[in-house]
C-alpha cells in the first residue's frame, strides 16, 4: 500500500476519533487494516497531519495516535510542530498534559528523552514545568547530568528568560553538583549575546580557561554575533584576535555569521565586500554565504543586486535554499518586477517548492496587473493541484480574473 494512501486513510480515521474519548493509538492509526505503518511511516505519517491541521484536540490525537519519543529524528520535528502550533493557539494546558502523557511511557524514561521534554517546555514557553522536571528527576528514576543542565539552560534560551538562565548555570549547576562542560558555556554565551549582554560573555570565556575548557568555533561565532548585534565592531575586533592567539582558524561558517550580521544591520555592502575577500584568499564560500546576501540585498530593497548574487550562487554549483527563492519572489514582488518574480517562481517549482498562499497571490494579483493574465490562471491551476486545502479560495480568486 501507498505511503500516500496510508496518509489520506489515517486523516480520515483520526478526524472520525477526534471527538470520542481517549481511542487507542492502534485504533486510530490502523483500524481494519492488514498492512498496518511502520513506526517510521507514522512519523512521517504525523508529520504531514501536523502541517495543515489547526484543531489542537486533534493535533494532540496525532501525536498520541503516532507514538511519538524523543528516540526518534522525526518524531522530534513532530513534537516541536506540535508544541509550535499549540502554543501558537495558547493551548498550554494541552502540552503539558501531554508531556507528562509521554513522560510516563516506559520507553521515554531515558536521560535523553526527558532532556528533549525539558526543551520542549522551554519552547514552549513553560519554563517553570521545565525546571520542576529538571528538579525532580530523581522521582523519573534519572541522575541529573550535564546533558539534562544543558537542556535546562537551552530551554531558557528558548524561552527567552535570560535571567532565569543565569540563575540555572550559576545556582542550580553548583546546588547539584553538575560539571560544566563546553555546550554549557555555549549556550550561556548564546543566551547572553542574544539578551543584549554580549560583554558578559568575558568572564564565561575567563571560566572557560579556569576550568580547562577551550572555546570552540561556536563559542566564538556566538561572540562574534552577539558584538554585531549591539554594534560593537571593537569587540569583534577582539574575538577574532582571540582566535588568532588561541590557534582558532576562522572558517566559513566564522564568515558567515559576519555576514549574516552585516545585513541584519542593513550593512550588506559591507557584507559583499568581505565575500569578495574570501574570494581573493582561495576560500570556497557556500550556499549560506550567498542566501544571507540576497536576503539583505532585499531587504534594503537593492532588488538588482539580489539577483545578480542570485545568479553567482547558481554559477558556483551552489543550490539556493527554498527560503531563498521565496525570498527574491516576495521582494520581487514588492518592488512590482512580477515578470522577475515569476521566472524565479518557476525555478523553484521545478524543484517542487511553492511559497506560501500571501506570496502567491500577490506574485498572481500583480501578474494580473500587467496583463499576464494566462499565466496567473495557469499558476493557480498548479496550486489548486498540489494544494487542496486552498483550491476554494484560489477558485474565488481565479473567478475575478478577467475574462
Amino acid at each position: 500500500m501507498a505511503l500516500r494512501y496510508k496518509l489520506r486513510s489515517l486523516t480520515t480515521t483520526i478526524r472520525h476519533h477526534s471527538t470520542s474519548p481517549s481511542p487507542s493509538p492502534s485504533a486510530v492509526l490502523n483500524p481494519t487494516s492488514t498492512t498496518p505503518l511502520t513506526s517510521k511511516e507514522k512519523s512521517r505519517a504525523a508529520l504531514s497531519l501536523l502541517r495543515t491541521e489547526t484543531n489542537p484536540e486533534r493535533i494532540l490525537e496525532i501525536c498520541r495516535a503516532a507514538s511519538l519519543t524523543p528516540q526518534s529524528h522525526l518524531d522530534r520535528l513532530a513534537f516541536s510542530k506540535a508544541v509550535n502550533k499549540l502554543k501558537a493557539k495558547n493551548y498550554y494546558h494541552g502540552i503539558r498534559t501531554f508531556i507528562e502523557e509521554c513522560k510516563e511511557r516506559p520507553d521515554n524514561l531515558s536521560e535523553r528523552c526527558v532532556a528533549h521534554f525539558i526543551v520542549l517546555y522551554g519552547q514552549a514557553g513553560l519554563l517553570g514545568d521545565a525546571v520542576e522536571t529538571f528538579e525532580g528527576l530523581e522521582k523519573l528514576g534519572i541522575e541529573r547530568s550535564v546533558l539534562t543542565l544543558n537542556s535546562l539552560l537551552f530551554a531558557c534560551v528558548l524561552a527567552g528568560d535570560y535571567g532565569e538562565m543565569k540563575r540555572v548555570y550559576v545556582d542550580l549547576s553548583r546546588k547539584y553538583g553538575v560539571v560544566a562542560n563546553l555546550e554549557t558555556y555555549n549556550t550561556v554565551i548564546k543566551g547572553f549575546c542574544e539578551s543584549g549582554q554580549a560583554n558578559a560573555v568575558y568572564s564565561v570565556v575567563a571560566e572557560m580557561e579556569r576550568k580547562g575548557v577551550k572555546p570552540n568555533g561556536e563559542t566564538y561565532g556566538a561572540m562574534i554575533a552577539g558584538f554585531y548585534k549591539e554594534e560593537k565592531f571593537e569587540d569583534v575586533g577582539k574575538v577574532l584576535e582571540m582566535m588568532r592567539k588561541s590557534g582558532v582558524k576562522p572558517g566559513i561558517s566564522i564568515y558567515n555569521v559576519r555576514i549574516q550580521s552585516l545585513c541584519k544591520l542593513k550593512r550588506t555592502k559591507e557584507a559583499r565586500a568581505l565575500l569578495d575577500g574570501i574570494l581573493s584568499r582561495g576560500m570556497s564560500p557556500n550556499w549560506v554565504t550567498y542566501g544571507h546576501l540576497v536576503h539583505g540585498f532585499c531587504k534594503e530593497g537593492n532588488l538588482e543586486e539580489a539577483m545578480r548574487t542570485f545568479e553567482e550562487m547558481k554559477q558556483r554549483a551552489l543550490v539556493p535554499e527554498s527560503d531563498c527563492y521565496f525570498t527574491l519572489v516576495y521582494y520581487l514582488c514588492e518592488g512590482k518586477d512580477f515578470k522577475g518574480a515569476l521566472g524565479v517562481y518557476k525555478e523553484c517549482m521545478e524543484k517542487k517548492w511553492f511559497p506560501n498562499f500571501s506570496i502567491m497571490r500577490s506574485l498572481v494579483e500583480g501578474l494580473v496587473s500587467i496583463s499576464e493574465v494566462d499565466e496567473a490562471r495557469q499558476i493557480i491551476g498548479q496550486l489548486k493541484e498540489k494544494f487542496s486545502t486552498n483550491a476554494d479560495k484560489w477558485s474565488v480568486i481565479e473567478e475575478g480574473l478577467p475574462k
